[in-house]
Order: C-alpha cells, then structure tokens, then sequence
C-alpha cells in the first residue's frame, strides 16, 4: 500500500526495527482521511451559511422527529460539546432564525430548543447536499462492497471500544 503514510511506517521501521508500527498505520490514515474529506464537507455547509457544529445540532433536532425539540442538555450529550460551546452554537441558530428557545410548560425551570420552519427547510436540504458529499468522497477510492466493509470494521472496532448505541426515539 503506497500512500503518505507508509512512508512515514516505513521510516520509523528503518529507524526503530524493534517496534510493531501497524497501529500508528492504521490511525494514521483515520487522520488522513479526515484532513483529505473536512475541506470538501466544510465548503457544503459554509454554501449553506452554516459551519459544522450548526449543522451538527440542526440534525440533531431534525433526527429527533416531530416535533423537532430537545434540551440543551440533551443537544451537547449528542454532539459531545461543553454547555457553553452549546450556548454559543444555539445563540448563533437562533440569530439566524433556525430555531428557537421556549421554557417547557411543564417545568418552568427547563428550556426546549426547537426546529423553526427555516431551520428545519434548511437542515432538509443540507443533508442532501452533504449526504451527496460523502458519497462522491467514498466513491473516489472505494467500491460499494469496500464502502460497506470499512462501514462495518468502523462500527465494530467503536462497539468493542464501548461506544456503545443508544436508543433515541
């Protein structure tokens, strides 16, 4: 396999014989891999106005179904980002009228983040876009079977290292 990485394995092999470098092969090209596909990604959401993290919480609510609302703190669990970086993505959804912030009638101590009519027109089409992204990066290197064998290796390896799946509506 000749791409940046083994050159790098093949230098620590000539320089240090005495370690297994695999490892360092295999999350070396996870990283790779996602220098080579953020660029590509990125330019879909900024087309859209929207930056990553955005369009991470918009799919969060949308995913969420009907009628499209969660929690603050159900929206950081999700993305794995602090209260405040949530704080800070909500404030900027909700200037640009994506969403909106309400107290929940059954608690008044609780807020509920939900989808707008633009916020959730918006989150449709960015995905299509996105999703159509993906699909012409792993199209450049690998066939429908790879695709589907890298997917299930991927899932594998998260599942056994306790990333385990959580049943959300």
């Amino acid at each position: 396999m000749d791409d940046r990485v083994s050159d790098f394995l093949a230098q620590w092999q000539r320089e240090r014989p005495d370690l297994d470098v695999r490892p360092m092969g295999v999350f070396g090209r996870i990283s790779r891999v996602q220098e080579l596909v953020s660029g590509p990604l990125q330019a879909n959401f900024r087309q859209h106005g929207l930056n990553n993290g955005e369009f991470d919480t918009l799919a969060t609510l949308r995913r969420a179904g009907a009628p499209y609302t969660l929690t603050p703190g159900e929206l950081a669990a999700s993305s794995m980002v602090t209260g405040a970086a949530m704080t800070n993505r909500l404030q900027r959804l909700e200037d640009k009228g994506m969403l909106e912030r309400t107290m929940d009638p059954s608690s008044r101590r609780r807020v509920l983040v939900s989808l707008t009519a633009a916020g959730l027109s918006t989150v449709d089409e960015v995905v299509v876009d996105h999703l159509r992204t993906e699909q012409e990066l792993l199209d450049r290197g690998l066939s429908p079977a790879e695709q589907e064998q890298l997917a299930s290796l991927l899932a594998t390896f998260l599942q056994r290292s306790g990333d385990a799946s959580h049943d959300h509506r």
